[in-house]
């Protein structure tokens, strides 16, 4: 049992800030109000901190990264306050799988490395739940995951009975646990898919009250017609809708701010909501910087296309233009060497021109890197996260370097693919970097703040009992000051102690 005593308590529901006792017993908060004479196991002296409950990141990584194996405790996420984190995004999810296979998670490492033990949803949480997570996690069903894994890497139409077998998997993926369907359709698997084809995926989403999360067709000079189909999606399905990672790209920021403004209008009443971050980067499979019509075929078919020297030069003239500190490689398991150098470095040491230099990346790391891209207007992308229908995600992955000497880990993912990661402060740092900078935003409260970060995604997510401080409720709650992360409890459990990892394994799986 845990008593904090005489903490200003901050409940996420958006109610000002008030002062109280909180007492935590098993995992729920058990009693809030003014216990003098009560006795617990430990006792925290909550004076001068506020107590908000566990942060929501809609929008993770870790499964992407196989972190959720390699890395069990999560300990970039419960650090900086995070108590629950969504996974299954762009399209790529863990499962279900129909010949075990994770060929849609290769933009961000090598899927071979792994010895997959699950096919559906259901076996997949099956397997976290008994390896054990610090965090709690949930997932999404990846568009991209179950299309790639019926048809291959064409990009045709479904048939009518392939999208029968899909549409009727994606019901026993959301009966068995999953939050709803993400899809990459950014990407070029899924960049032309069919708008009738969504909509099948979206009305079953709808049935089963998950999310439908999409990353858009375009973020560039169409981006206002992406977000204008996403809202007509979701106006005709009624499917509650995240727009993933939303951000102002720089030299499109008119772009961005017209769909922001038809976000605030045309989606005003409904559940519509996007996620972004308070940074001036991107983290992205470096492939992603192709010319599009590079990118078709298949990871060996664009390896095939950087190395025809046919094909090199118009590759070339597709590249966007850089700067020297524009691209920082955040990892790249089949060149380690270069992991934290620059563009910039990499094009001196080699003593060629930038652009020629990102294609000779290309090559040198067999497109197997993740990249990170200072892209994003920072000034434009903090004040759209003050808007009531923006969350807050990091968009990252809890990395732990590994010895690469250590031979196997017991999931059968080799550690050395994880020895040599440059982290970027969005991973571990995203949520008491928005406070701060949050906290300087006149008229924006604190209470608004803390209700971005957890009531509002807990009840998108339908995650109940989580999200607000209150009786009954799981006891996943932070205690902060100076916006800085001080405790952290998950399901009633120390995850951090005055700034302290513990390396616990409190976390739960959620299922819809």
């Amino acid at each position: 049992m845990i008593l904090i005593k005489n903490v200003q308590v901050v409940d996420g529901a958006g109610k000002a800030a008030y002062k109280a006792d909180v007492l935590i017993n098993n995992d729920k908060i058990s009693a809030i109000g003014s216990f003098p004479n009560k006795e617990a196991e430990v006792v925290i002296d909550g004076l001068g901190y506020y107590l908000t409950p566990g942060f929501i990141d809609v929008n993770t990584d870790s499964d992407h990264y196989l972190s959720l194996f390699t890395n069990p405790a999560q300990e970039d996420f419960l650090t900086q306050g995070v108590t629950t984190i969504i996974g299954g995004q762009c399209g790529s999810s863990l499962a279900p799988l129909l010949y075990g296979s994770l060929e849609s998670i290769q933009k961000w490492g090598n899927p071979n490395l792994i010895n997959v033990d699950w096919h559906t949803v259901d076996d997949f949480l099956t397997v976290l739940k008994s390896s054990g997570l610090g965090i709690n996690f949930g997932t999404l069903v990846g568009h991209s995951t179950i299309r790639r894994a019926l048809i291959g890497e064409g990009l045709r139409d479904l048939s009518g009975s392939e999208l029968k077998v899909l549409l009727n998997l994606l019901a026993r993926s959301l009966e068995e646990g999953a939050l709803g369907l993400s899809a990459g359709l950014g990407y070029v698997h899924s960049k032309n898919v069919s708008y009738e084809e969504i909509k099948s995926f979206a009305k079953i989403v709808e049935k089963y009250n998950g999310v439908f999360a999409v990353h858009l067709r375009d973020e560039k000079e169409k981006l206002a017609d992406a977000v204008s189909e996403t809202i007509q999606l979701s106006q005709e399905t009624g499917a509650k809708t995240l727009v993933s990672h939303f951000r102002p790209l720089i030299g499109y920021e008119r772009n961005f701010e017209q769909a922001l403004n038809l976000i605030e209008t045309a989606a005003n009443k409904l559940d519509f909501h996007f996620d972004g971050y308070p940074f001036d980067s991107s983290v992205v499979p470096l492939y992603a910087l192709l010319p599009i019509e590079f990118q078709t075929g298949g990871w060996r078919a664009m390896l095939d296309n950087i190395s025809n020297k046919a094909t090199q030069e118009k590759i070339i003239k597709g590249l966007p233009i850089l700067k020297e500190s524009d691209i920082i490689i955040a990892s790249a398991p089949q060149a380690k060497y270069l992991t934290g150098k620059s563009l910039g470095q990499f094009a001196k040491n080699r003593e060629i021109d930038l652009s020629v230099a990102l294609l000779e990346l290309m090559k040198a790391t067999q497109l197997q890197a993740v990249i990170i891209y200072k892209n994003i207007n920072l000034d434009l992308a903090i004040r759209s996260l003050t808007s009531e229908k923006g969350l807050v995600a990091s968009n990252g992955a809890s990395l732990r370097a590994r010895d690469s000497n250590q031979g196997q880990s017991d999931s059968g993912l080799n550690p050395a693919l994880f020895s040599d990661v440059f982290k970027y402060e969005r991973f571990y740092n995203t949520f008491p970097k928005f406070l701060d900078l949050i906290s300087k935003v006149e008229g924006f409260s604190l209470e608004n703040a803390i209700k971005k970060l957890t009531s509002v995604p807990a009840r998108k997510f339908n995650l109940k009992n989580r999200g607000v401080i209150k009786e009954g409720n799981q006891a996943d709650a932070v205690m902060i000051k100076d916006n800085k992360i001080h405790h952290v409890f998950v399901n009633g459990k120390w995850a951090v102690k005055a700034g302290q990892f513990q390396n616990g394994l409190a976390g739960q799986i959620i299922r819809r």
